[in-house]
């Protein structure tokens, strides 16, 4: 089997790659060989043959805990090291004790520290919003820090009581309002996990000629967590990006020193010679912001939080979770593992009616992880050729006029015929 390897920061991949992937609970028993299908076309089409997915199933969730006994086995996490980049389908979470997520335990596990999301209109999509074609916009959310950590004492135990006499006895603090049944969380926000994610975002809108970055945070309330992001995203940008970039703290130091008018003049100089403009806003004016001037935002950086509010309107803004796709990555090591960001939804598991678009959209931002954009690109083609004909399953038909409702399988030949006909 032909692995990816990483060579000086760059990942080397054979004309024939193995991808392991994860089924997925629910639903993922349906989407995911429609949506390797999609792809095992769409690599056939673009490169003649000399290119092709080796497809090598790894377990994880139910049908892990069913084979093995274990919800995340290390054969899978290995598998992931070895390969360096991988797909998944839905997973369920495990009830009661173990595992809180397998998502964040695989997160956290491989160091993945970026949750990247774009979003996206597509033609013949119906959309809650008047102009979605104005949202075209990619989201960096760090993924192993935050409240995500999973740092929490419940209400009641020895730990919390033992937190909270630490917290009034030696920390002198007493703005806890009820002491006595409050649970108690720990919110970690470092300056190496904001740079690294910051580097990230502002490589990403340098490489892919994206106008703006945006550090999306609440450090008016909690400043020195999502304030620190704030500030230390801005100082890692000036300190590293200085050629590259403008900052909107450079704004200020020029209005300040200078007027409005010098300030203006600077930024519309570094906007004519294409620098990345760098900025911020307080995340509950983002999210009213992204409705009112979305035309505004390009890259997005933002704690994990805030990363998973905003990412889940803004795929609602451009027609649903159904058509989102996500990956997880670390830009460092080279780890990446794609993904389905909707759930398992066994409430139509097995009825054959499941959108499988997230992970074939998804499958799209892997073939350009590995640089095979031009099967990427034929994907996306497909797709909105199909949603311009109404050609769409039950999730999104229903909202188009003279739509047609296609099962699982049929929207997954639709788009395979769409792709062999490509020219």
């Amino acid at each position: 089997m032909s692995k990816i390897t990483k060579v000086n920061g760059k990942l080397i991949v054979p004309d024939i790659v193995t991808i392991p992937f994860i089924e997925g609970d629910g639903v993922g028993a349906e989407i995911t060989p429609v949506c390797q299908e999609i792809v095992n076309a769409a690599v056939a089409k673009a490169y003649k043959g000399k290119r092709r997915i080796e497809w090598k199933e790894i377990l994880a969730g139910g049908k892990a805990f069913d084979q093995t006994g274990e919800w995340l086995p290390e054969d899978t996490l290995q598998a992931f090291r070895e390969y360096l980049v991988g797909i998944k389908g839905p997973l369920t979470t495990p009830i009661g004790g173990g595992i809180r997520s397998l998502n964040v335990a695989l997160r956290q596990t491989l160091d993945l520290f970026v949750c990247l999301r774009p979003v996206r209109w597509f033609k013949g999509v119906v959309s809650p919003i008047k102009e979605p074609q104005k949202v075209d916009m990619v989201i960096f959310r760090e993924n192993t820090e935050d409240i995500y950590a999973g740092i929490e004492w419940k209400q009641g135990t020895p730990e919390a009581e033992k937190f909270l006499k630490f917290l009034t006895e030696e920390m002198n603090v007493t703005k806890i309002r009820f002491p006595k049944t409050s649970s108690f969380g720990i919110k970690p926000v470092s300056i190496e996990g904001t740079e690294r994610l910051v580097r990230a975002a502002i490589k990403y809108a340098i490489d892919n000629n994206r106008p703006n970055v945006t550090f999306v945070h609440k450090g008016n309330i909690m400043k020195f967590t999502e304030g620190g992001f704030k500030l230390w995203g801005y100082d890692l940008a000036e300190r590293e990006f200085k050629d590259k970039v403008f900052t909107m703290l450079q704004y200020e130091k020029i209005k300040n020193e200078s007027g409005a008018d010098k300030a203006k003049e600077a930024l519309d100089k570094a906007k004519a010679e294409h620098k990345i403009i760098i900025k911020d806003c307080i995340c509950d004016a983002f999210l009213q912001n992204t409705l009112l001037i979305p035309e505004e935002y390009s890259v997005i950086a933002t704690m994990n939080l805030n990363g998973d509010y905003i990412s889940d309107q803004l795929a609602a803004m451009v027609g649903g979770i159904g058509i989102a796709p996500g990956a997880n990555i670390n830009y460092d090591s080279g780890y990446a593992i794609f993904e389905a960001t909707h759930g398992t939804a066994p409430n139509i598991a097995g009825k054959n009616i499941v959108n499988p678009s997230s992970l074939v959209l998804s499958s799209v931002m892997m073939l350009e992880y590995l640089g095979w954009n031009e099967a990427g690109e034929i994907i996306e083609k497909a797709l909105e050729s199909s949603f311009q004909e109404g050609m769409a399953t039950e999730d999104l038909a229903r909202f188009m006029p003279q739509g047609t409702s296609l099962k699982t399988t049929e929207f997954g030949n639709t788009i395979i015929k769409l792709i062999n006909e490509t020219k």
